[in-house]
């Protein structure tokens, strides 16, 4: 198994600047290589203290492709229904180079209401935007003098520069939550699963819809499982929970007020279930996640301990994506609990669970 860093900005310019933030983002990236984190990414969002400080993924991680040379860059996840193909592959091809061939591609559909309201897109568009995003940026990437009519968005005759440093060009990752729909995608196309882990029942019957769509199709192997969990460890397992818990209650408070939307009337057949989603997470909180064994907080043999039992439910997962600086945590307890957990979580780990074959 491996395990990386997934930075989610969720706080406001007077809590934490945004030069701060990314400062300290960075600082905690310099310190990868020496402790075995293998990659590193961030989202796509706006308007709002949920992630509204990433605007584009692209930015942060060509600055942190140069604080190591080793881990992947990872887009966590790039919009396509706000961009324009064209200029997603030109900014993509770039920041393959300059990391020297470690970008790795995520796609998401873009979920809150209020992000298409100021984009005055209509979220009925949002699954046919994004799969024609995603399919004109795969040719663009792979080749040259691409010609497409689309919907959306059309050109004739493109040859995208700079060219990936990667060929054909850098995997493709799918962002996905609870939609059959998109596991069903990215199987059938070839592209791993960046999830958001939920109860282990869920979470291994859409992966099982994943894996079986994925052998369906004709690819080899079984594809990747990157999962993302919230992450703090200290010696002591309740000084760890009683430090975590604020800024992760903080957190999902901040992430039930972005997508709010979804409970005052938003609706919409491509989000099925979303209000009741968010419903639920307005009831959810640091405890009911630690108990559910998504947030990883505690000693290092407890923290083992849940990612073992997590491991089992699900059936075996790839990738562990770590969230370990929400809201307005300090940067120097951060980088201690990174220490810890590189120190005495990772090597049970190493070794232990064969990555899937792709």
């Amino acid at each position: 198994m491996e395990f990386g860093l997934n930075f989610f900005p969720s706080c406001a310019p007077h809590e934490k600047s945004a030069e701060v933030y990314w400062a300290d983002a960075l600082h905690l990236c310099g310190l990868m290589d020496e402790l075995g984190y293998t990659h590193v990414r961030t989202v796509e969002h706006y308007f709002h203290p949920y992630g509204g400080y990433s605007a584009n993924p692209v930015v942060f991680l060509a600055a942190a492709a140069q604080r190591s040379k080793k881990a992947k860059m990872v887009t966590g996840a790039v919009l396509p229904v706000f961009n324009n193909p064209l200029k997603v592959a030109g900014e993509l091809g770039m920041l393959d180079a300059l990391s020297d061939g470690r970008l790795e591609i995520g796609f998401a559909r873009a979920f809150l209401p209020i992000e298409f309201e100021k984009f005055d897109i209509s979220i009925e568009e949002s699954r046919a935007r994004y799969e024609e995003g995603v399919e004109q940026i795969q040719a663009l990437l792979e080749g040259e003098n691409i010609t497409r009519n689309g919907k959306f968005h059309s050109f004739e005759n493109v040859t995208s520069l700079p060219r990936p440093t990667q060929t054909p060009r850098p995997p493709f990752w799918v962002a996905a939550m609870s939609s059959r729909e998109s596991f069903e995608f990215a199987g059938r196309n070839g592209h791993f699963i960046m999830g958001i882990p939920m109860g282990g029942g869920t979470m291994a019957e859409l992966v099982g819809v994943y894996r079986e769509e994925w052998k369906k199709s004709g690819h080899p192997g079984n594809g990747k499982i990157m999962l993302s969990f919230s992450m703090f460890a200290d010696e002591n397992g309740k000084t760890a929970r009683d430090t975590y818990r604020p800024l992760l209650n903080a957190y999902l408070e901040r992430l039930v007020d972005a997508a709010s939307g979804w409970l005052n009337g938003a609706s919409t057949k491509d989000y099925k279930g979303y209000d009741k989603m968010i419903a639920a997470l307005k009831e959810d909180s640091f405890d009911g996640q630690l108990e559910r064994g998504i947030c990883w907080t505690g000693s290092p043999s407890e923290i083992a301990d849940m990612i073992t039992d997590y491991d089992r439910q699900l059936g075996g997962f790839d990738i562990a994506s770590l969230h370990l600086m929400p809201h307005v945590m300090d940067v120097g307890v951060a980088e201690k609990s990174m220490r810890l957990f590189a120190e005495k979580v990772m090597p049970n780990f190493r070794g232990g669970l064969e990555a899937a074959a792709v």
